[in-house]
C-alpha cells in the first residue's frame, strides 16, 4: 500500500498525527506524498511505524530497501 492509498483511507486529521508522531511538519508530509521531496531512510523507518506496517519503508523508499 503506497502512503496516499492509507491516508485516502484514514480519518480527517490523521496526517497531522503522522507527521507529529514522526518529527516532521505536515508540509513535509504533504511534499513527500506528492512526491515532490523523497523520505529520508530514518523518515521512511518512521513512517511504517507510525502507519502500524500498513505502509513499508520498502514501499516509500523502494530504491534503498527494494520492494518485498
Amino acid at each position: 500500500m503506497t502512503l496516499q492509498e492509507f491516508f485516502a483511507k484514514q480519518p480527517r486529521g490523521t496526517k497531522a498525527r503522522i507527521a507529529r508522531e514522526c518529527e516532521i511538519s505536515k508540509t513535509w508530509l504533504s511534499l513527500i506524498l506528492s512526491g515532490r521531496k523523497p523520505a529520508g531512510a530514518c523518515l521512511a523507518i518512521n513512517l511504517e511505524a507510525a502507519t502500524k506496517g500498513a505502509v513499508t519503508k520498502a514501499e516509500i523508499r523502494p530504491d534503498i530497501w527494494g520492494k518485498e
